[in-house]
């Protein structure tokens, strides 16, 4: 095999029509409010549009969505091929559900304007709706690695239809271990197809991957992972651990949308919690969660009813909505290209954001270090809860909801809005982890964001360091202070994520 060779980028000025776009696309693309490519489209579509393979680096939120499904749908609509049962003609792999839903979501009012039919494949839910529309005949199939390895074996999809396939954040899927099941599919695909792979990163595993499928690939490097974001500002607050949720809910109460990042599951879970019963309209978005009540908490999000989304680094990569304009590593993420992707769910599109890191004493060095590999030249602040730099940071207005007796929904919202000082919350000393907060245990009910009854008996949910619920649902902290019932969570409704410039 020829070894990858690079090519020159084409001028950021060029329009989708001087590489040859076809014209339904372009009007389509403009109904979406995107009029002219970004710097990796740009790039790489008249290699792409011209069948060749192709290798595309490009930080996140740099636009690589629209960049393989443009060439994806011309491709398809040229072709004369008919879309036969169980069958495919392009397939593109997805390392998580939320990519997958969002890549998706890019790609069907275009495919629409064609007449192409698009399926998502994901686990997570019963399978017999997707072996169903199989069965009917799809065009493009979008998919995590291990459902459609598990359609495959069961015969409900071949594969040596699809003229095109594309692997999007391959270093991803790397990192979660699916190489072995994506080799295994791209063997099933066509040798003479057209192959297209996506990656912020490219490392060892990935260019093995390059190696043994593509054939004298095209690459284009827009940018270095870690290549600083111009509008994005970085600052890592140096706080004491009893501080670490009064600063938080701070900053998470100032107007707009805020992503916070966790270490673990629990610790998500819990934090969310917290922020309900300190009023500020939180959910939450980890593993643990069933796939309909993480689609349901991330429209939530997107919709705005839950202004703030809890995560764990599920998604750090591939979730899209529009105008996140801060980002919060509550627990500072163990390597510098996980800070990477999760400070990249803000500053997309051109945007500004803002990324905040809490750090406290025992994490020093750990932070430093991190910052240093990611490239990043934080201001670094030592500061305590109430401190006017915080309003500088996340300037506007604090606003707080008062405690609902029901959980809200994304389409009808019962909380009333009203405006105080942030509260004071506090938390257990030498508590580590956010379950540890020393905020009152909150409960929670049947209908929360897993459909699960909340942690303990009757609902009741209880945090280290703070006092138990008890059987009746009803928590309370040290001190017998009275938690109010959580809405964590707990909201639901119809949006579209990732609005206008989803998936760019």
């Amino acid at each position: 095999m020829a070894a990858r060779r690079p090519h020159a980028t084409a001028p950021i000025q060029a329009s989708f029509a001087s590489f040859g776009v076809n014209a339904a696309l372009i009007r389509a693309l403009a109904r979406e409010g995107v009029e002219a490519p970004f710097p990796i489209q740009a790039a790489t579509l008249p290699d792409s549009l011209a069948g060749r393979d192709v290798l595309g680096r490009g930080r996140t939120g740099s636009g690589k969505t629209y960049a393989f499904v443009l060439p994806v749908l011309d491709r398809l609509a040229a072709s004369a091929s008919p879309r036969r049962p169980g069958r495919p003609r392009a397939l593109i792999l997805a390392p998580t559900r939320e990519l997958a839903t969002q890549i998706t979501a890019s790609i069907r009012p275009l495919a629409d304007a064609l007449s192409l039919r698009t399926l998502t494949i994901f686990g997570g839910v019963s399978p017999a709706g997707q072996i169903r529309e199989l069965r009917a005949g799809v065009d493009i199939v979008v998919a995590c690695p291990g459902r459609l390895d598990d359609h495959v074996r069961s015969g409900h999809v071949r594969l040596d239809a699809v003229e095109v396939t594309v692997l999007d954040e391959a270093d991803h899927m790397a990192d979660l271990g699916f190489l072995p099941v994506v080799r295994r599919l791209l063997t099933l695909t066509p040798r003479g197809g057209q192959r297209l792979l996506f990656s912020a990163t490219l490392d060892a595993a990935v260019d093995a991957l390059v190696r043994q499928f593509l054939v004298d690939p095209v690459v284009h490097s827009v940018d270095s992972s870690l290549s600083p974001v111009a509008k994005m500002t970085h600052h890592v607050l140096h706080v004491d651990r009893l501080d670490r949720l009064p600063v938080l809910v701070d900053l998470v109460a100032a107007p707009g949308r805020t992503l916070v990042f966790t270490r673990t599951k629990r610790g998500a879970k819990m934090l969310a919690r917290r922020l309900c019963a300190a009023g500020v309209p939180a959910t939450e978005l980890h593993g643990d969660l069933a796939q309909n009540a993480r689609t349901r908490n991330l429209l939530a999000f997107s919709e705005g009813t839950a202004r703030t989304l809890v995560a764990t680094d599920i998604a750090a990569r591939g979730i899209h909505v529009d105008d996140v304009t801060l980002v919060v590593h509550a627990d500072p993420p163990v390597e510098h290209k996980a800070y990477l992707h999760r400070s990249g769910r803000t500053a997309r599109a051109g945007a500004e954001g803002t990324v905040v890191t809490l750090m406290t004493d025992d994490q020093v060095a750990d932070v430093r270090d991190l910052v240093r590999k990611a490239g990043i030249a934080p201001t670094t602040t030592r500061l305590r809860s109430g401190d006017p730099l915080l309003a500088r940071i996340a300037p506007g207005q604090r606003s707080f909801v008062a405690p609902s007796p029901e959980p809200q929904t994304a389409a009808e919202p019962t909380a009333r809005t009203r405006t105080r000082r942030p509260t004071q919350p506090s938390q257990s000393r030498g508590s580590r982890g956010w379950s540890g907060s020393g905020l009152p245990a909150v409960a929670t009910d049947r209908g929360g964001a897993d459909g699960r009854a909340g942690a303990g008996r009757a609902g009741a949910a209880s945090g280290r360091g703070s006092a138990g619920g008890t059987r009746a649902g009803a928590g309370s902290a040290r001190g017998g202070a009275a938690a109010a019932p959580s809405s964590a969570a707990a909201f639901s409704g119809r949006a579209r994520v990732g609005t206008r410039h989803g998936g760019r």
